[in-house]
């Protein structure tokens, strides 16, 4: 009997979607007796059964396209907007598992779509997950799909903005993505050239980091480049964000968690 492989990318869209999907496309043809399934717009098409079959021509030309052939969509099972209402239709997915005759369902996604993922493996059906995300924030894995094109259009950037800063003899404060995790701000900053880096694992003195430009402009140093990571944030802010994290897990209702 043939076997059926399930595909669906959610979250945010990332370099090398489209690469990860015509792979599994590609090994399933050089495997005789197993056919691919592609869900469109993540766990929102698994939920309506809206399928493609991932097939040679499906896949033929899709490596060097951004994007994802399949869409993507930010929809939780458990949490899925339905006319209107909040519902939960993680049962109504495993349905479209068992009506396609799955063997496997392959997500490809970051932390969200891998919790999400979780909640089908807890429903007894076989899950594997692909780590995709520009941020690099998944744990037990090196480096994640589409970490390593976004870190070397961030350092293009970085390094882009020398030739501005040194001819205007400017500051420049550059924002870098990567959600509450520094790998994209940190490797891209230091191929970039940056002078100050801050990313979210290390509170940041704002007194220290005038210190250090000063100091560069002490040296002769015109201008200053400062690699700011998404999710950084000054050892004050930390603080407090700390104490309401500490706040909301002694809470003991839903209210309380909310003011916290």
């Amino acid at each position: 009997m043939a076997k059926s492989v399930g595909i669906l990318t959610a979250g945010g869209d990332s370099p090398g979607l489209n690469a990860a999907i015509r792979a599994i496309g590609k090994m399933a043809m050089s495997s005789s007796g197993i056919q691919v399934i592609g869900f469109r717009d993540g766990y929102r098409g698994l939920m309506e059964n809206r399928t493609m079959r991932l097939d040679g021509a499906a896949v033929s030309g899709i490596l060097t396209l951004g994007g994802t052939l399949l869409g993507t969509s930010r929809d939780k099972p458990h949490r899925m907007p339905v006319g209107g209402k909040m519902l939960d239709m993680t049962d109504t997915m495993v349905d479209t598992y068992h009506k396609n005759h799955l063997d496997v369902l392959v997500c490809i996604g970051g932390g969200g779509t891998h919790k999400n993922a979780y909640r089908l493996l807890q429903k007894d059906l076989n899950i594997i997950t692909l780590p995709k995300t520009i941020d690099n924030d998944l744990a037990m894995t090196d480096t994640t799909i589409g970490f390593d094109t976004a870190m070397g259009i961030a350092t293009e950037a970085i390094d882009r903005l020398h030739s501005t800063a040194h001819s205007h003899h400017r500051i420049v404060v550059v924002g870098i993505m990567g959600h509450n995790a520094g790998w994209l701000a940190l490797g891209s900053g230091i191929a970039g050239g940056a002078n100050v880096i801050l990313i979210p694992e290390m509170p940041y003195d704002i007194q220290v980091v005038a210190d250090a430009i000063r100091q560069r402009s002490r040296h002769g140093k015109n201008f200053s480049i400062v690699a700011v990571a998404e999710g950084a944030m000054s050892k004050e802010d930390a603080a407090v964000m700390q104490t309401a994290l500490q706040t909301k897990e002694t809470a003991e209702t839903k209210a309380e968690k909310k003011d916290a």
